[in-house]
């Protein structure tokens, strides 16, 4: 199988994004290099391109899972389809699950590279769904194998076919980032120097003009060094090669679906591998002033509609079930083992996980694994002592917290306008009081 070419996600370079920008439509990335391209056609090519994607998966699985993933071919964006169709994942993760797969000569893999190549956006986003459970049984498979692990070219052919098209795209330079001068005592209110203090100064004034303030100078940090060129995933490149894939994943990840951010949680909860109760010492201040208002006035106690919102609020907190920690039969059900975690991996794997704590689109599933995959990444930080991993860990747990602080608090407000009736809430209207009838005896 090849190793190298083009990827998703694949964008043209600064030092060429001038000589392309006249002959391509920004918004419109299935139009060809030719300005008179027909849309209708370029929009047919696409369709075309994903119904003949769609039909090739469909011929890798036997009936009924077939005719499945056929049918979406019939959709009017099939790519689409593809991308949100729960039982084409499901269908599809349990074939790249299979203890057989990741091989050289696996359809499926052979499929996604293959994928990967085609000039169609949409379709691309396909197989980049499917790196965090490609890298995680890929990363496990490595590491709980080690000399003995079956051949896993598969795997690596379509990780290499994204590292190369990142590659390619930085054109050897570096990712840079500027940081402002954190010695100023406020980044919006710097002052800025007038460049003529005393435009028309006292003929007979002595005194020198002040000396300039000094400018702040913004530091120029390393997000990420040059790539080199890989032809073969060495145990050395590993963590990088896989650790670029994640960064592409990232950049799409507004796209993807929720199960994908799912996978890839779970999986950094094996990777890290860290269990022990320092995961939440600093949960110990999360919700104690919520339950002791709730003890305080017994607001549950009196009838079923508050009832509801306590159920409600047992949802805000982090529900271990679903992060592959631990099931209802309390035992420990992880998807992978505990892998080497270099800061190279771990960068993009913090980013996804504060997108999947923050974002607001987010289902309440997703972020309650990234909480807990966020909590033992800072475990394995902590035992590791990694100061960049506990800071970043640290300070997402922190916005978790604050998060979940704030839903907790309008729920026990909801809960005690819906105790004390009508009368706290000056916005209800109030049913008006009959007139009162004296009798008077004569």
């Amino acid at each position: 199988m090849r190793s190298s070419a083009a990827a998703p996600g694949e964008t043209a370079s600064p030092a060429t994004s001038t000589t392309t920008s006249s002959s391509s439509d920004p918004q419109n990335p299935n139009l060809s290099a030719n300005p008179n391209a027909n849309p209708m056609q370029s929009w047919w090519e696409s369709i075309s391109r994903a119904r003949a994607r769609i039909h090739a998966l469909a011929a890798i699985f036997p009936s009924p899972d077939s005719a499945d993933l056929a049918a979406l071919a019939d959709s009017d964006r099939p790519a689409r389809a593809l991308l949100d169709s729960p039982t084409a994942r499901a269908v599809l993760s349990a074939a790249l699950s299979y203890p057989s797969s990741g091989a050289g000569d696996d359809p499926l893999c052979q499929w996604l590279y293959d994928t990967l190549q085609s000039p169609d956006p949409d379709l691309r986003l396909v197989p980049l769904s499917f790196i965090p459970l490609l890298s995680g049984l890929y990363l496990s498979r490595v590491i709980s194998g080690g000399g003995s692990a079956p051949s896993l070219a598969g795997f690596e052919a379509v990780l290499l076919a994204i590292y190369s098209s990142e590659v390619k795209a930085r054109a050897g330079r570096p990712v840079l980032i500027s940081i402002p001068d954190l010695s100023l005592p406020s980044l919006y209110h710097t002052p800025r120097p007038n460049p003529n203090p005393h435009p028309h100064p006292h003929p007979k004034s002595r005194s020198a003009p002040p000396p300039p303030l000094p400018q702040p100078q913004p530091s120029v940090a390393v997000l990420s060094p040059p790539l080199e060129p890989q032809i073969a995933v060495k145990s050395t490149k590993r963590a990088c090669i896989v650790g670029v894939a994640l960064d592409t994943y990232y950049k799409k990840i507004a796209m993807m679906p929720s199960q994908s951010k799912i996978d890839l949680c779970e999986f950094v909860s094996s990777w890290a591998g860290q269990d022990c109760s320092c995961r939440f010492e600093l949960d110990d201040d999360l919700g104690s002033s919520s339950s002791s208002s709730l003890s305080s006035r017994n607001f549950f106690d009196y009838n079923n509609e508050v009832g509801n919102i306590s159920g409600e609020m047992n949802k805000m907190g982090i529900q271990e079930g679903t992060n592959g920690h631990c099931g209802e039969d309390g035992q420990k059900a992880s998807k992978g083992s505990r892998v080497p975690l270099p800061w190279e991996l771990l960068q993009p794997v913090l980013r996804i996980l504060g997108h999947c704590l923050l974002a607001p689109l987010n289902p309440q599933e997703v972020r309650d694994a990234a909480a807990a995959a966020v909590r033992c990444v800072y475990a394995r930080a902590s035992h590791d002592l990694m100061p960049q991993a506990i800071l970043a860990s640290r300070s997402l747990i922190q916005l978790d917290k604050s998060a979940r602080v704030a839903v907790k608090a309008a729920a026990l407000a909801a809960a005690a306008v819906a105790v004390s009736g009508t009368g706290s809430n000056p916005n209800t209207p109030s049913k008006p009081k009959k007139p009162e009838v004296l009798l008077v005896s004569k």
